[in-house]
């Protein structure tokens, strides 16, 4: 089979999975209604009054910057698609989903469509609790909606320290990248923080190589730690802790559980990524002595560190995991796609394993539909 003809064949067979793929969440997602947080931030939170205006959710989301969290930006958004109403809400989710696939590919330096099919496989079949991240209304716009803002943000500053040291500025930069920063620092107490210390790293990068520093990367570094505090000291944030279960018991044993909350984290919810991550590796970097290159160093370092962060919360929930995961997803992205310019006879195997990886997501979506279409029954 010549390699045009492979390619060829490839290509049709990844647009019918993403065909399937659209088809499946699209389904899943009108199977899982509105519930729990979705209800409560539907109504002006303090009251019992739904949302109905912009205003109206300046309005709450003000009241829950004082008395509940700090994640405006996050729930600002989540309050904006309940507005829209289910259906609508469920179309953006998707939407959002190929809009995240998209960005890891730009992160990555792929693009194309075999790297597009990848990383959407990785997203729903390498998930610690996909339900919870992508099709509940409150974790998708936590996860799944800041994440795309995260990336493009990430993506700004990775390509000042990548091979090619010819970029020309993205057009326009100055005046998007403070809006972007605010965004990308106001998410997680464990992402923003991450993030403004990837812009920072990249800043001391460039004024050792380069005299004068551009002006947008201080801008976004700023507005990124401007977010970041907002998102931490938020008097809601006290509150919320004061309320938490472990605030009874002494220092050494909260110390324990949150370590092995972390071990739990590697162990569990990112082990199926860390075993993709691993495999990726050892067939690049050991074998075929490719480099993992700056831009995944710093990637897998902010992999790390938004790991690591989750040691101050008292409380590391499986779908807090995500970001650690589109970090980690997106260096194997990035080194496929170097193992196939190495080595194109690989081609059919890593589709092959990105496809064992789509039905795993495919197969999760798939029991939840059958088991709500009664046509899986549990007697026990």
């Amino acid at each position: 089979m010549t390699e045009k003809k492979s390619k060829k064949i490839l290509g049709i067979l990844t647009i019918i999975l993403l065909g399937i793929s659209i088809l499946v969440m699209y389904l899943t997602h009108r199977r899982v209604p509105f519930m729990m947080d979705d209800i409560w931030y539907s109504t002006m939170l303090s009251e019992d009054t739904p949302i109905r205006t912009l205003g109206d959710i300046v309005k709450s989301q003000i009241w829950h910057y004082k008395n509940w969290g700090g994640r405006s930006m996050t729930h600002g958004i989540l309050q904006l698609t309940l507005l829209t109403g289910e259906q609508v809400a469920d179309i953006l989710n998707i939407i959002f989903t190929l809009l995240l696939a998209g960005s890891i590919c730009l992160v990555a330096r792929q693009k194309h469509l075999g790297a597009f099919f990848g990383a959407t496989a990785m997203v729903l079949g390498l998930n610690a609790n996909w339900k919870m991240s992508m099709f509940w209304q409150a974790g998708a716009a936590n996860y799944l909606y800041i994440t795309v803002f995260i990336l493009l943000f990430v993506f700004c500053y990775l390509r000042e320290v990548g091979e090619d040291t010819t970029v020309s500025p993205l057009p326009g930069i100055v005046f998007w990248i403070f809006p972007l920063g605010i965004l990308a620092g106001w998410s997680n107490e464990n992402m923003g923080p991450a993030v403004w210390l990837l812009s920072v790293a990249v800043i001391l990068t460039t004024a050792k190589k380069k005299s004068k520093i551009p002006c947008w990367m201080l801008l976004g570094s700023i507005s990124c730690l401007m977010g970041s505090i907002m998102v931490i000291v938020a008097p809601g944030n006290f509150v919320r802790s004061s309320q938490a279960p472990d605030r009874e018991y002494g220092f050494l044993w909260r110390l324990f559980m949150r370590c092995y909350a972390e071990g739990k984290a590697t162990m569990e919810y990112l082990f199926p990524t860390l075993l993709v991550l691993a495999a990726v590796l050892l067939v690049g970097k050991c074998a075929l002595k490719i480099p993992i290159g700056r831009q995944n160093i710093y990637l897998l370092l902010l992999a790390l560190l938004s790991w690591g962060a989750m040691v101050l919360s008292p409380h590391y929930p499986d779908r807090a995991s995500f970001g650690t995961m589109v970090f980690m997803i997106c260096v194997i992205i990035s080194m496929t796609g170097k193992i196939l310019e190495k080595r194109k006879d690989l081609l059919w195997p890593m589709w092959a394993g990105s496809v064992l990886i789509w039905l795993r997501g495919m197969y999760m979506c798939g029991e939840f539909l059958a088991m709500c279409w009664g046509w899986i029954k549990y007697t026990w």
